[in-house]
Order: C-alpha cells, then sequence, then structure tokens
C-alpha cells in the first residue's frame, strides 16, 4: 500500500497548493490512500464543511485535524455526517464526530485511520497512549494497516508515540507544528515515523502567518491580527510503502514540493 501523509494544510494557499500537486502526485507515486491534516485549511484557524470539501474533491482521502478543530462552528454538524474527517480521538466521550475510520481500499484490503492529540503545552484531554490503546484492544475486526497521525506541541510526546506503537501502527506521523523534520526512518518492529510532516502554505511566513504582526507580537506582547501569509507555497509530506500482509512499513521518505 501506497500512503502519502501531508503537512498542516494552511488557508487559501495551502489549499491551492493540494489542489495543483496533489493530482500529479497521485499519478506519480501510484498512490492507495492520501492522508491530511486540515485544522488550518480555513484562513489558517479551523475547518468548515466547504474547505473539507474541497481538499477531498482535490484528492484527499482522510482529513485528520487537532486543537483548532472547532474553530468555525459550522464544522460541528458536518463531523456528525458520515464524512472522512476526523477530530482527535482522546476528546471526552460525548463530544461529537469521530476519531478514527476504516477505509476500504479494494484490492488493498482496510486501514484503520487514528487522530491523536498530544496534551504538553497544548490541551487537557484524555490520555493519548490510553486512548489508542483502548481503541486497538476494542476492535473486534481490525485491519492490518494502521495510520496514526499524533498531533501534538512537544516533540518528546511524539517520539514516545511512535515508540509506543512500533509493531502496533504502520505508520506514526507528527503533525502541529507546521516545520518538517529530518527524522524519517523505520521504527525497529517495522512503524514508519517522522516527528512533524511540516505544512502546505506560505514559505515565506511565520508558520503560514504573516510575519511582522508575529514579530510585533513577541516584541511587545500586545494582542495582533493573524493574518495568512502570501507568496511562495512549500507543499510537505511524506510518502510510505506498506507490506498488504504484515502491516509493516518498508520504505518512508520526505516528498516536499513548492509552487
Amino acid at each position: 500500500m501506497r500512503l502519502l501523509a501531508i503537512g498542516d494544510v494552511f488557508g487559501r494557499p495551502g489549499r491551492r497548493a493540494v489542489r495543483d500537486l496533489l493530482p500529479g502526485l497521485r499519478d506519480e507515486l501510484k498512490l492507495d490512500l492520501v492522508v491530511a491534516n486540515g485544522e488550518n485549511a480555513a484562513g489558517g484557524k479551523g475547518l468548515t464543511p466547504a474547505t473539507a470539501e474541497e481538499l477531498l474533491h482535490a484528492g484527499v482521502d482522510v482529513i485528520t485535524s487537532g486543537n483548532h478543530i472547532w474553530h468555525e462552528r459550522d464544522i460541528v454538524p458536518y463531523l456528525g455526517q458520515n464524512v472522512p474527517v476526523l477530530r482527535p480521538l482522546n476528546y471526552p466521550a460525548g463530544v461529537p464526530g469521530r476519531g478514527h475510520l476504516i477505509l476500504d481500499l479494494g484490492a488493498r484490503g482496510q486501514a484503520l485511520v487514528v487522530n491523536l492529540c498530544g496534551r504538553i503545552s497544548l490541551l487537557e484531554l484524555d490520555c493519548p497512549f490510553r486512548a489508542v490503546d483502548h481503541l486497538l484492544e476494542g476492535l473486534t475486526s481490525r485491519p492490518v494497516i494502521t495510520i496514526v497521525d499524533m498531533h501534538a506541541e512537544a516533540t518528546s510526546e511524539k517520539v514516545a508515540m511512535g515508540w509506543y506503537l512500533d509493531g502496533r501502527a504502520s505508520v506514526v506521523v507528527g503533525t502541529h507544528t507546521h516545520v518538517p523534520t529530518a527524522d524519517a526512518r523505520i521504527l525497529p518492529r517495522g512503524t514508519a515515523y517522522v516527528s512533524d510532516l511540516g505544512m502546505v502554505g506560505p514559505r515565506d511566513s511565520v508558520i503560514g502567518v504573516t510575519i511582522e504582526p508575529i514579530i510585533q507580537h513577541f516584541l511587545t506582547r500586545m494582542p495582533a491580527r493573524f493574518d495568512v501569509a502570501e507568496g511562495p507555497i512549500v507543499f510537505n509530506s511524506v510518502y510510505v510503502e506498506i507490506d498488504d500482509t504484515t502491516g509493516q512499513a518498508r520504505l518512508i521518505q520526505r516528498v516536499d514540493r513548492s509552487l
């Protein structure tokens, strides 16, 4: 199975890059599955039904999210529909939406996609480690292939999750920081891991936002309006090949493009 995991899609520039680059990448890499983090797809913060549908129409199969998933009100009823859009699994019981889904890949079988959110310097949620344990132990019919998006601020928490799920997940990718990391590797028991996929959004920015207001905010600590930057766009992702029989990763490599 061939997977492309795409970093946080940021605002209109990020959506444009997905629309313009993903169809070609699907053909070039002969992709079976595309997962993208979309929690910043609407104006740089949040996700709307319209922006979600735009990403799905462009070729994304599953949209994951994180701490900004509730920023846009109309996403709440949308998550209650049968759409391939996830919110973190480790929100308390009863929260709208779902934190995992099982996707039918035809001849490739099925794939379980899981969305987790870290707690260090981010949100006070249920433990992501125990939440994923509960999910994996509770599934009566679990697919061979499991893909996990660990949306977290702390690299240590993401690395720990990679080791924790080594041999139990096919892929563990980190999101949230919008900065791609150079540690893509296959762990000893066959799990492909990278600490952060990076971002699909404006290159000349502060993680997607216009530069000067951010600098002034750091200098003065006064509130500032954060707008989506313009200019050249980066497209950060990783490509993973997974054995259909064992669920172990055979290859992981960065796929970074510009627009």
